[in-house]
């Protein structure tokens, strides 16, 4: 089951959020002071999100797709309550040509799916493209989030995901994630690789660990006044999502503070237009301010330092699905680790650094990311991939 709505320009808001109107109203009768001192809701988030897409030209369906109470079999519950209330997965399908390849998109940290704005419309001419907001994200479901340990916390995103592909009858598909996106996306791939036909990182989390020599700089911050704090702050599960909050009315003007300077004045590529700069911002501002849920998964999955608990490097050696990696060149994850990860993987890999790109190398540099996503799926678009040669301007690492 699940709530569909075909793009015709803008589009209201409140049949998108059919499945929480409930939930919305209880919150609105019982924290009537705190809407107002944050001024979002699920309704904000899926109107921006439509503003945002009225910026994309090709016709997409969004609809918030049911995943149930919780996995199957699983005495973990994706909230409090002993209901069986069902929880939904945002979900956007882009029109596409017949036969085309699908293509799986799944965001980062603080993200959520529209941070693929600048890419929905070249990426749609050669896949079907799928954009999700994982669960407790976006304008997915935002259930109390009740994980107490690293192993819980994967569950928490492997299995929601993996009850909407079940949904949605999904199998055979390219798998893609940014940052903890390909965190989550590599994790799923390990305990379901039969269903992913090809990996992409962009810019993943996860491949390095405390334990590694680099790390040394950390220890040792660790013991100054200032990192002692922050660590405290990690550990207890402070997120700068608590900040926009905290700020209420403020909040807005120190989000567009952040994307101005993020995507415009320090941008490593092609700057934002005003008006994308003013959607992206509405639409950040609604995504962070909401109510808290998945953002509390990171001091289980990272330590303080952004270092994985569980680091993907320890399973290379398990990979079964082809992959390649994709970096911005200014990338402030480092690439080295996913080569090291490639000298213990059993199945092909490639690694495509793209120029004038930072993490967020689909938004700094959308026709270079194009690229590099073209070619890492040229077996699937191009009869005669094994003669292709890697494009112009990017680097092989």
């Amino acid at each position: 089951m699940s709530e569909e709505i075909s793009k015709t320009g803008f589009v209201s808001s409140a049949a998108a959020s059919t499945a929480e109107t409930s939930t919305t109203s209880k919150t609105k009768s019982l924290w009537p002071s705190i809407l107002r001192w944050i001024p979002t809701s699920t309704d904000h988030i899926i109107a921006a999100e439509n503003r945002l897409l009225s910026i994309v030209k090709t016709p997409y369906v969004q609809e918030q797709v049911n995943i149930g109470s919780g996995p199957p079999g699983s005495k973990i519950r994706w909230f409090r309550s002993t209901s069986d209330e069902p929880r939904f997965i945002n979900t956007v399908t882009f029109d596409s040509k017949e036969d085309s390849p699908t293509l799986v998109m799944v965001h980062g940290y603080a993200a959520s799916q529209g941070f693929f704005f600048r890419n929905f419309d070249a990426l749609a001419s050669r896949f079907r493209i799928i954009a999700i907001d994982q669960l407790g994200w976006g304008g997915s479901s935002r259930p109390d989030f009740t994980c107490k340990s690293t192993e819980e916390t994967e569950a928490w995103f492997i299995d929601s995901f993996e009850e909407w592909r079940k949904a949605k009858n999904l199998s055979n598909f390219i798998l893609l994630g940014h940052s903890f996106g390909g965190y989550v996306a590599a994790k799923y791939a390990l305990k379901h690789p039969e269903h992913v036909q090809h990996l992409i990182l962009v810019g993943p989390a996860g491949f390095s660990s405390e334990s590694e020599p680099k790390s040394e700089w950390l220890t040792k911050f660790r013991a100054t006044w200032k990192g002692a704090i922050l660590n405290h702050l990690w550990e207890s599960n402070f997120t700068p999502q608590k900040i926009v909050r905290g700020l209420g009315p403020w909040g807005p003007d120190i989000v567009r503070k952040y994307t101005t300077a993020r995507f415009g004045a320090h941008s490593t590529g092609t700057v934002l237009t005003v008006d994308e700069s003013r959607l992206l911002t509405d639409y950040v501002y609604h995504t962070l301010a909401a109510k808290a849920s998945g953002e509390l998964c990171l001091k289980y999955i990272f330590s303080f330092g952004a270092f994985a608990r569980m680091p993907l490097l320890h399973s290379a050696s398990e990979w079964k699905v082809p992959t390649t990696f994709i970096y911005g060149v200014q990338d402030w994850m480092n690439y080295q680790g996913a080569q090291e990860a490639r000298k213990h993987m059993k199945v092909p890999c490639e690694i495509i650094r793209v120029p004038q790109g930072g993490h967020f190398v689909f938004i700094d540099n959308p026709q270079g990311f194009h690229s590099a996503m073209f070619y890492a799926c040229r077996r699937f678009l191009s009869p005669d991939s094994d003669h292709e040669s890697l494009p112009e301007g990017l680097t092989s690492a």
